[in-house]
């Protein structure tokens, strides 16, 4: 009977609660908790829940419902499904969860999709990747070198510089032609070394420099005692770092550039380690020797110098202008001349065995055969008016000879070398320590009122005929006198001054030993003579046949 009874198929039964609170978080798969089971009105019905986040929680509703008509809005496109798979859709009422499908009570579970990151269904990322990884792998492999690199240069370095400290000894006896005009010489006499500077490659990192003290301020930079560490101990030498703020680039890159050149090594010289160009400060700086003695106008100020001290100071002084001028170098090879344009006797360095190295190239010029006379015309009036040349207060170069630049310099050392004469022990009365021309002008006196102590009143320091007692202090000044000269062209040149303070030793030496002689001569051996010859006059004899040395000086004068 049963067997021909008709087969009709039974509705779906579907979990049926209105909407209720839920434990059911949202992750993962949870039960709808639902208790009651519903056969569905229809079998085209399917089994539907719905999963709410609200103010005060979550939510479920299962029910049956017919998925060719909307739902709260929404249009019902995956119910042939046997899960219930949660998916978010829009309805009139917010944002909620469906999920529907054909199995019994298939609505009970409910199954929330993982959160999935969208670049993972992305295709092109898998290619850029692959794409990125040659790259990839030799950025690192460059990196990789570079640090070797710099751990094998570092090694280096440190080995070069314990050899160097094991090697470096005094130099004696000089170098001959090749070797001096092939390599610096290292200044054994300065209070820096440039050992660990000059093996360092600037342009890759700043030197390891910790500044110490302010020691000097002037019109473009400020200058800095500081210390150079080592990179294998806690040693460090003491260096001068010269700071300039961006602004004062030109100025910085003048230095810079005279004090690159070779040429420029000498002993009277300040000792240049390095440039450096600090990006993260807004700085540019020069690195040299530190001098603790400071210049030579605070060395003035506070100490009063014997003859000999005066002679050391006033050679070296002499002796590095005429390196500055020279066109050639002691081996017989070119050289470009070079004028300071500022020299005074702040710009001048006392060394720890009181020689004197000049300083401070801001406004020194190359005197290049491709210079023009536009480019000469062009460089300005410039110096500190105290110690200007009548013809640069006068604004009267002559441009057409590249000697008239040298010579505005000489003037500017003889104003050096009276400031040097006036703290001599050797003139008698020593008087507190005052720049050339003092308080006739003022502390910064302008170029106009300058124009008329030197132009109009053709006035220069006084030399009192009290410092012409001494010998040597006498030929000092007769050299100061034909310097300051106002007409460049009979003024000595920077090598002819070298030459007399340096022969000024040996006269002296001959005056004292004659003067040793005569006391050992018996008395009854002296014939008295008697011949009236004025002072002055011997006196004024003695000194033009001294100073009588070959000098490049013109015919007029």
């Amino acid at each position: 009977i049963l067997d021909r009874l008709p087969f009709y198929p039974l509705n779906l039964l579907c979990k049926f609660c209105d909407l209720e609170a839920s434990t059911c978080s949202g992750t993962g798969a949870c039960m709808s908790n639902c208790s009651i089971t519903s056969i569905c009105d229809s079998n085209s019905e399917v089994c539907v829940a719905i999963w709410r986040k609200n103010e005060t929680g979550f939510s479920i509703e299962t029910l049956c419902h017919e998925p060719s008509r909307p739902l709260y809005g929404v249009m019902l496109d995956d119910y042939n499904s046997s899960t219930c798979q949660m998916k978010e859709k829009n309805t009139t009422n917010g944002s909620a969860y469906f999920c529907s499908c054909t199995e019994d009570e298939c609505n009970d579970q409910l199954i929330f999709s993982p959160i999935m990151d969208p670049s993972q269904d992305d295709p092109l990322i898998p290619v850029i990747l692959v794409s990125l990884l040659p790259l990839l792998v030799m950025g690192i492999v460059v990196v990789g070198m570079f640090y070797w690199y710099r751990a094998y240069r570092q090694r280096q370095l440190n080995q070069e510089w314990e050899g160097s400290i094991k090697k470096r000894k005094p130099i004696a006896g000089g170098l001959d032609c090749s070797d001096a005009c092939a390599i610096m010489m290292d200044d054994d006499r300065s209070d820096s070394s440039s050992t660990v500077a000059n093996n360092l490659n600037h342009n890759t990192e700043p030197l390891p420099i910790e500044l110490d003290l302010l020691v000097g301020k002037g019109r473009f930079a400020q200058v800095y005692k500081a210390k150079l560490k080592q990179t294998t101990s806690d040693q460090f030498e003491t260096v001068a770092v010269k700071i300039f703020p961006y602004e004062e680039y030109a100025s910085w890159k003048n230095e810079k550039d005279i004090f690159s050149n070779t040429d420029l090594r000498h002993e009277n010289i300040l000792q240049f380690l390095t440039a450096e160009e600090r990006k993260v400060e807004k700085q540019y700086w020069l690195i040299t020797a530190f001098h603790p003695r400071g210049n030579l106008q605070e060395y003035l100020t506070c100490h009063v110098i014997s003859w000999e001290e005066l002679h050391v100071l006033s050679s070296s002084l002499a002796r590095g202008v005429a390196h500055l001028h020279s066109d050639r170098l002691p081996c017989g090879r070119p050289k470009v001349p070079i004028v300071h344009r500022d020299l005074k006797s702040s710009n001048i360095l006392v060394k720890n065995d009181l020689t004197c190295c000049v300083c401070d190239f801001g406004l020194g010029l190359c005197l290049d055969s491709s210079l023009s006379v536009d480019d000469l015309a062009n460089s300005g009036q410039v110096g500190t008016a105290r110690y200007m040349a009548p013809e640069v207060l006068e604004a009267r170069l002559n441009l057409e000879n590249i000697e008239s630049f040298k010579q505005t310099d000489i003037y500017s050392m003889a104003l050096v070398l009276w400031e040097m004469t006036s703290r001599c022990e050797a003139i008698g009365e020593v008087k507190d320590y005052e720049p050339a021309y003092g308080s006739k002008v003022r502390e910064h006196p302008c170029v106009e009122s300058m124009k008329d102590n030197v132009l109009r009143d053709r006035g220069r320091p006084e030399i009192p005929d009290s410092w012409l007692q001494h010998q040597g202090v006498a030929m000092i000044c007769a050299t100061i006198k034909e310097c300051w000269d106002h007409d460049p062209e009979a003024r000595l040149t920077a090598h002819c001054v070298a030459e007399r303070i340096s022969e000024m030793e040996d006269e002296m030496d001959k005056l004292s030993s004659r003067s040793s002689s005569a006391e050992k001569i018996p008395e009854e051996l002296k014939i008295p003579i008697e011949v009236e010859i004025p002072e002055e006059e011997v006196k004024i004899t003695k000194i033009q046949n001294i100073i009588s040395v070959d000098c490049s000086v013109s015919d007029e004068k």
